[in-house]
């Protein structure tokens, strides 16, 4: 029988050899971290908009709905099995060793996609605060230096340690959450329209095949790209106290907070600026809307918390490619494994895995940087991955379910 304070890891085969540290404030921030309200809403609303228009916003609740069936499986799936890794591990234990190799991977590469695409965020919003963070005419290869600087941040912070990782984490979301809720208040303050704008389409299905539809299709990747990562609270699985009972309520918390507060800053900007129509919605995106709204001042101090919650994101993002990383190197199914799942004794955390995952990340952007659609393309990879490899968890769980193998005793 295993020690009570490993939480039946040794049952999975496996040693504590992670520091077990956070809490369940830490365990919620990593969830809603990787969410991250202000990154995601702040990163693509002019990429929907400028697809959809202002009906645009109705993919929000869309994708919260099916987000919700997900999350729903993982909380059940974060009280069984909390173990670092969650997306492999899980399907290790729903289909197939080979199932488990493909999801890890999948995601692996998905999580390493993503800390390059967040990263691109810094070039959203740092220079309309001001020309000081414009290093070069092209905005592409301003936007890496930009991320590079970051991702080179929070590649220290994770390789120091998780206890340093949780407080800068913690803080930053505290900060993230009051200063999305002061947004929406000031908002709401100044609306000028009523909430039926978002009825309006802007004629943008006029190109399209499909009409519409298409454009739709098209303008719900800027939701898409928002809602996941909530599975982050379990992956932290083997460094939080009672993480049966703590990873599972965080997973639907976060889910659940992003969902209404993104959605009322979502459903307040289009209501509160000046001219729906102006051009700058659709390159400025919720940027241009808080400074034309707020003003320069009020503005860039919010701009200053969506700055924080880039970081914080960004951070949270690699910490759960780094446990993925460390996870599979675990089990022998990245090369080099030992090295991968070696914890380094003073910093408790595996140091490896966060060099390797920061420099493949600057290295994306370095080799994007030629690309003129650098955000488009790298946001579009890592959200298609990260889905996929949802589904070798959800689709193996419902196979089981159905054949009344599920839940396991």
């Amino acid at each position: 029988m295993s020690a009570p304070s490993d939480d039946g890891l040794a049952g999975f085969g496996y040693k504590q050899e992670l520091e077990r540290t956070l809490g369940n404030f830490h365990t919620f921030a990593a969830g809603i971290s990787y969410i991250s309200i202000l990154t995601g809403t702040f990163q693509l609303f002019y990429f929907g908009f400028s697809f959809g228009g202002p009906a645009y916003w109705w993919s929000w609740p869309m994708v919260f709905v099916g987000q919700l069936m997900v999350a729903l499986s993982f909380a059940e799936l974060a009280a069984h099995y909390p173990v670092a890794g969650s997306i492999y591990n899980w399907s290790k234990r729903l289909g197939s060793p080979h199932v488990a190799w493909l999801a890890g991977w999948m995601m692996l590469t998905a999580s390493i996609v993503s800390i390059a695409a967040v990263a691109l965020a810094y070039q959203i919003t740092l220079p309309q605060i001001s020309s000081f963070f414009s290093f070069s005419g092209d905005s592409a290869v301003n936007a890496v230096i930009l991320g590079t600087v970051l991702i080179l941040f929070t590649t220290l912070v994770n390789a120091w340690g998780v206890k340093l990782m949780a407080r800068i984490n913690s803080a930053g979301v505290f900060i993230e959450l009051i200063a999305a809720v002061l947004l929406i208040i000031a908002l709401a303050v100044n609306i000028t329209r009523g909430p039926e704008v978002v009825m309006q389409t802007n004629n943008t299905g006029a190109d399209q095949p499909w009409g519409y539809f298409g454009a739709f299709l098209v303008a719900s990747l800027a939701s898409t790209y928002v809602m996941y990562g909530f599975d982050t609270a379990s992956s932290l699985g083997e460094e939080s106290h009672d993480p049966r009972k703590n990873a599972p309520k965080a997973i639907l918390r976060a889910l659940i907070a992003s969902f209404v507060i993104g959605g009322l800053i979502l459903l307040l900007a289009l209501m509160a600026v000046a001219d729906i129509n102006n051009p700058q919605i659709a390159t400025g995106g919720l940027q241009f809307i808080v400074l034309d709204v707020l003003g320069s001042t009020i503005g860039t101090i919010f701009l200053l918390a969506v700055v924080i919650a880039i970081t914080v994101c960004n951070l949270a993002v690699q910490s759960a490619s780094i446990r993925m990383m460390f996870a599979m190197g675990r089990d022998n199914n990245l090369p080099a494994g030992k090295h991968l799942a070696r914890v380094s004794p003073k910093t408790k955390t595996p140091v490896v895995p966060a060099i390797v995952s920061g420099v493949i990340a600057v290295l994306i952007l370095v080799v994007n940087v030629g690309q003129p659609q650098i955000f488009t393309v790298i946001t579009s990879i890592g959200i298609i991955m990260i889905y996929l490899a949802y589904l070798l968890v959800t689709v193996p769980m419902l196979v089981k379910r159905l054949r009344g193998q599920w839940p396991p005793p």
